[in-house]
């Protein structure tokens, strides 16, 4: 009877356990901006050298981020761009981030793409 019981509960805990690291799986790779997350500007002082090739290419983008309750932090990202709409230093880039965590940040920019093969 104690053995049937012990069974049970472990397959309860096993059960809740893989439930709860699905749900954070998902929720951390959904890719789209949480609800609470707070709107800011990328100002763009690097950017990789353009590449000849058309399509989607990958770039290096550095900037400094300021929103609401960040002024002046420096991020850094690795995206697909589309070539024909190449950031350039100088350039102002909507971005989201979550409150208090400027380097969580995500772009809102027609030509940018998360990186190939995420």
């Amino acid at each position: 009877m104690v053995t049937m019981l012990l069974q049970i509960v472990f397959v309860v805990v096993i059960a809740g356990a893989l439930v709860a690291t699905v749900t954070l799986y998902l929720r951390g790779r959904s890719g789209t901006p949480r609800a609470d997350a707070e709107s800011g500007t990328l100002y763009v002082t690097g950017v990789s050298p353009r590449p000849a090739a058309q399509g989607e290419q990958y770039v290096t983008i550095t900037g400094t981020l300021a929103g609401p309750s960040v002024s002046g932090e420096t991020v850094y990202g690795r995206y697909a761009w589309d070539v024909n709409q190449w950031p350039s230093p100088g350039d102002q880039i909507p971005v989201s981030y979550p409150p208090g965590k400027p380097q969580h940040w995500q772009l809102a920019h027609p030509g940018a793409r998360p990186p190939l093969g995420s």
